[in-house]
Parts: C-alpha cells; sequence; structure tokens
C-alpha cells in the first residue's frame, strides 16, 4: 500500500472528484483532501492511498496532467514523524512576554 501524495489541485476539486480521478487507474483505498480548519475550503492538495503497482501507475499517468488550467502533482507521500504539540509552543523563560 502506498500513500500519495496530489498537489496544485483547483480549490473546485472535492473529495468525490479526487476519488473518481484515481479509481480510473485502480483501488483507491482512501481519498483526503486537506482542508484549511478556519474556513472549510481545500487547501489545494490532498492524499490517496493505493495498492503499491496501481500507486506507481497512478504517478506515472496522473502527474503533470492539467485540470481546471492546474498541472497537478502525484508523487508518493513522505511520512512526516509526529512531533508532540508542547514542543512547538514557544517556552516561557521568564520575565514578561
Amino acid at each position: 500500500m502506498k500513500k500519495l501524495f496530489v498537489g496544485n489541485l483547483p480549490w473546485s476539486v472535492d473529495e468525490a472528484q479526487l476519488r473518481e480521478m484515481f479509481e480510473g487507474i485502480g483501488e483507491v483505498r482512501s481519498a483526503a483532501l486537506v482542508l484549511d480548519r478556519d474556513t472549510g475550503r481545500s487547501r489545494g492538495f490532498g492524499f490517496v492511498e493505493m495498492e503499491n503497482a496501481d500507486a506507481d501507475r497512478a504517478i506515472s499517468e496522473l502527474n503533470g496532467k492539467t485540470i481546471d488550467a492546474r498541472q497537478i502533482k502525484v508523487n508518493e507521500a513522505n511520512d512526516k514523524p509526529r512531533q508532540d504539540r508542547r514542543d512547538d509552543r514557544p517556552r516561557r523563560t521568564g520575565g514578561r512576554w
């Protein structure tokens, strides 16, 4: 199973359309758009999970394809290690802010 990053998507693409794009190539295990947490609008990228052979084929067939005048990017996603959210906060070292 491979997770694919799909970037530079038009704002008009929804999750159903994202899934449909990849189902023409093989079975899609999951498809998800990343949404802005404040507005709920698409951030222009998402992730799709497929079997390895189908994922490789999707990369070769869909990477660079033009959708609504935007050239999408499809490649294998890099998993980032999770950080403890406490590490992201500014540290208070005494005194005033």
